[in-house]
């Protein structure tokens, strides 16, 4: 019974611990992030600039299986853009009149075009590691954003003494410090459109609010109607305090 009261003891810490530390028990610095608190919203320029680094950066490696490029009207683009964005790629369709499957430009009501026809392809492309879905990687991760903006920035020349596996790379906050995945971001890597300075730390925070809008696109509709919920709750309260005063005013 003792065991089991400290083992629950420190499942609790751990919860509790969890924002603050990645899975291997690295301390994860705390940002400032526009989605976050009750009035936080998603800033859409950091968005659209998120989306470039994912196409120019990310797109070959990971996927997107859980959006569509309709929804990309979220980040501010207009009809006609969204469909030239989702003609970039192929997807295939079928089958025709003849009985056979053909590919075409994809359309806005299209999901995010997989950059690997199955697993196995993907890790032939990648030595064997499996590169993950990022839809929900933001909710995925101990620590949300925090994580994802240090272990993008994390990539770092191995200490003395650390040898790194063939075909890994040393990152400073992944469990075990050792990934599969090459450092992705470097300064001046893309050229943003809106002419911010693509730094490391620009394109990592832009990087992680675009995959913080596809872990929960809806999460500004959510705050609004909770902030309405509350205000409802207020005024019937405030109606009902009323009612009851009116009710027993002449009751001593």
């Amino acid at each position: 019974m003792r065991k089991a009261m400290i083992s629950a003891a420190a499942a609790v810490m751990m919860a509790l611990a969890g924002p603050a530390l990645a899975s291997g028990g690295v301390e994860i610095p705390k940002r400032e992030w526009s989605f976050e608190g009750l009035f936080g919203t998603y800033d859409r320029a950091s968005m659209q600039r998120g989306l470039q680094i994912y196409k120019e950066n990310c797109s070959g490696c990971h996927s997107l299986n859980l959006m569509y490029y309709r929804n990309l009207a979220d980040l501010g683009y207009e009809p006609a853009q969204i469909k030239a964005f989702a003609a970039e790629n192929e997807v295939q369709d079928g089958p025709n009149n003849e009985g056979e499957m053909y590919d075409r430009p994809a359309l806005p009501s299209d999901r995010f075009v997989k950059p690997f026809p199955n697993d196995n392809a993907a890790r032939a492309g990648n030595n064997g590691a499996l590169p993950p879905d990022l839809s929900l990687m933001v909710e995925a991760r101990v620590g949300g954003p925090n994580y994802l903006y240090a272990l993008l920035t994390g990539f770092t020349d191995a200490p003395e003494g650390v040898t790194v596996m063939e075909g890994m790379n040393y990152n400073k906050v992944f469990p075990g410090h050792q990934i599969a995945m090459a450092p992705p971001l470097s300064d001046d890597g893309v050229e943003f459109t809106d002419g911010t300075k693509a730094t490391v730390d620009q394109q990592a925070q832009d990087i992680v609010t675009f995959l913080a809008w596809t872990s929960e696109p809806n999460m500004e509709a959510r705050k609004k109607m909770g902030l309405k919920v509350m205000i409802f709750l207020v005024v019937f309260t405030g109606l009902l305090i009323a009612v009851k005063k009116r009710v027993w005013a002449d009751v001593h």
